[in-house]
């Protein structure tokens, strides 16, 4: 007998007849001799339905009052779940965060878990009840009820997986797996059996949506086994587990992109001690995340021109406080650009083998697609492009390093260990 954690998303259980569905596939686990733990997401539109009531209530509604509404639509998932799986003869529980013992900090819309009881759960589980729990919530130690953010019930899944320590978390979604490029774009893009920790939380980081990166981080942190299925096939999913030596073969595993990005460059600041975190500090406080950030020589000797990158709706405030600083700073103006777009190429075999940068140039420029800023990690290399060349660069890259082959990239490019 395994525990099993499961998580399905708002598609998974967008209506009543999809509810159901989830419930026999619960159901038949459950009769197979397993304990299951079912994490389940709002149905889908149901969260942007009620932010938009908040925001028809108020213009800046109230962030408390907010997690309580908000937190209203995994409790109606939960119910419905276990409506159906009592009608089908077995015996559940559903439990919000609070009932469930997830215990989280007090940041309202992005609360982070700190603890889990987990006495609750297992004594529903010792009385061979399936166990339901709202995904997204948890309470702050004054009893408020708090969320975590859009994705926080992939997070909720794995955080409980890891507390109770079960076998495996399995999170089920409109996808068969983790592919090695969004599938919408390009039909080449092929299912991965299994792919490291470190590659997922990077995917998860450069735009790959199918896991939360709060989720794979708790993954690779507690070494919970994570299994990406469908929930609409029986098809075998992607396991994300920890590397091993066949996995640094491959070379590159995937290609990702975020069109959610825009760039801010303030020209001719002045190239002495203190004056980057003069322009960063402000805008790390306004809780606005930096990611890409490059500086080299301005027009004028002495003078340093600092490119970033930060969420696109972040945009708009980010040139605000930028334009401020380089008032203050004696700076020269500041360029702005929301219509870029960040494409990256991932593998741990990067770690151990040369040339991915300059296949990957050398590519972009065939089709004369310029590149604005670089940046590199140990598994990864991201350029920002104009974004209408977006779809057009994951195609050539996916090509390029022949990710649609099962042994792609063993061959091609030549080892080096650094």
């Amino acid at each position: 007998m395994a525990l099993v954690v499961q998580k399905y998303g708002g598609t998974s259980v967008a209506d009543t007849e999809r509810i159901r569905n989830v419930a026999r596939r619960v159901v038949e686990r459950t009769r197979s001799g397993d304990q299951v733990v079912v994490v389940l997401s709002a149905r889908a539109g149901d969260t942007d339905r009620l932010l938009q009531l908040a925001n028809e209530m108020s213009p800046d509604p109230d962030p408390r009052e907010t997690d309580v509404l908000l937190a209203t639509g995994e409790q109606i998932t939960i119910a419905l779940f276990s409506m159906a799986v009592k009608d089908m003869g077995s015996q559940a529980v559903s439990m919000t965060g609070y009932q469930a013992g997830i215990i989280t900090d007090g940041r309202y819309g992005q609360a982070r878990i700190s603890w889990i009881e987990t006495l609750p759960i297992m004594e529903k589980l010792h009385e061979s009840k399936i166990v339901v729990v709202a995904g997204f919530q948890g309470y702050d130690d004054a009893g408020n009820i708090t969320t975590l953010g859009r994705g926080g019930s992939d997070t909720t899944a794995v955080a409980l997986a890891a507390a109770l320590g079960a076998d495996v978390c399995e999170i089920y979604t409109d996808v068969e797996g983790v592919f090695t490029t969004d599938p919408n774009i390009y039909s080449k893009a092929r299912k991965l059996t299994r792919i490291s920790y470190e590659e997922m939380l990077e995917m998860a980081s450069m735009g790959a949506k199918v896991l939360h990166i709060r989720s794979v981080e708790f993954g690779m942190k507690y070494n919970v086994p994570l299994l990406v299925l469908s929930s609409f096939t029986d098809a075998p999913g992607t396991l994300v587990t920890k590397e091993d030596d066949e996995m640094e073969k491959v070379v590159v595993s995937a290609i990702t992109y975020s069109k959610k990005e825009a760039r801010i460059t303030v020209t001719n600041v002045p190239d002495t001690p203190g004056m980057a975190a003069r322009l960063f500090s402000p805008i790390s406080q306004a809780g606005i995340n930096v990611d890409m950030i490059i500086q080299g020589s301005g027009s004028i000797p002495g003078r340093a021109n600092i490119s970033f990158t930060v969420p696109r709706l972040d945009y708009e405030k980010t040139v605000k406080l930028a334009e401020k600083v380089a008032g203050e700073i004696g700076a020269g103006a500041v360029h702005s650009n929301p219509h870029i777009a960040k494409v990256s190429v991932i593998g741990l075999g990067m770690k151990s083998h040369s040339g991915v940068a300059s296949k990957m140039f050398e590519t972009l420029a065939r089709e004369n697609i310029n590149i604005k800023m670089i940046s590199t990690s140990e598994i990864k290399i991201s350029v920002v492009v104009d974004e209408k060349y977006t779809e057009l660069a994951v195609r050539v890259l996916h090509d390029a390093f022949e990710l649609d082959k099962e042994y792609h990239g063993r061959l091609e490019i030549k080892e080096e260990v650094r």
